[in-house]
């Protein structure tokens, strides 16, 4: 799996959020978006998911030298951020279940249980989401963005509300997606950096990778 951002910008009526943006990943690379609030890394999220058009720019996923077409990326792709939704009247496992229907993947209800085991919901399961707390479902956005055991991750802030021990579970899931594939990170926690091996700062207008810096 490939991924480039070929100089991306995007602007919202008249407001500029970033342009120029340019930088490329193989597989097992990861990236930790910063940059002050209003500086656009939820927007870059969305536009790497597909949920939003820029504005010029290009974003090209490829694997073994052919393009994938959005509907192949999305197959491929785990999401978590603030503005995923969650079924509060549904069960954990039975919000799994939907959505890995929605979704079109092959997916049984043991497959559920083993997500919520991984993100120690597994007591859980069968509660309604209204009765979590704000980790709890935390994690449980964790689960869904693991259903299709994706070869790309986006992350947005993803140690929101989570304590100690879930931080150590998104420890593991991040180490376990280096392995795998692409995983990309916005975040304002200092914490967070190491996730990535470069660095992009939105609002700065560079990239570091190590020790190197590039000018968009």
């Amino acid at each position: 799996m490939q991924l480039q951002v070929i100089e991306l910008s995007k602007t919202f009526q008249r407001r500029k959020v970033f342009e120029n943006i340019s930088f490329s990943l193989r597989d097992c690379d990861s990236l930790v978006i910063t940059g002050p609030n209003g500086s656009g890394k939820t927007t870059l999220l969305r536009l790497l998911c597909g949920f939003i058009r820029p504005t010029s720019g290009q974003i090209i996923y490829s694997e073994q030298g052919h393009n994938l077409s959005w509907r192949q990326v999305r197959q491929r792709l785990g999401w978590v951020a603030a503005e995923l939704v969650l079924y509060e009247e549904l069960t954990a496992i039975e919000n799994l279940n939907f959505f890995a229907k929605v979704r079109g993947l092959s997916h049984t209800t043991a497959d559920s249980k083993r997500l919520l085991s991984m993100m120690a919901l597994e007591r859980c399961g069968n509660d309604p989401v209204a009765s979590y707390s704000a980790g709890m479902k935390q994690r449980l956005k964790f689960a869904f963005a693991l259903l299709p055991e994706p070869e790309i991750l986006l992350l947005d802030e993803p140690s929101s509300n989570l304590d100690e021990e879930g931080r150590r579970l998104l420890d593991s899931i991040i180490e376990q997606q280096k392995q795998r594939g692409l995983l990309l990170v916005a975040t304002n926690d200092p914490r967070e950096v190491h996730y990535g091996e470069t660095l992009l700062q939105l609002g700065a207008g560079d990239v570091s990778n190590n020790e190197q810096r590039f000018t968009f």
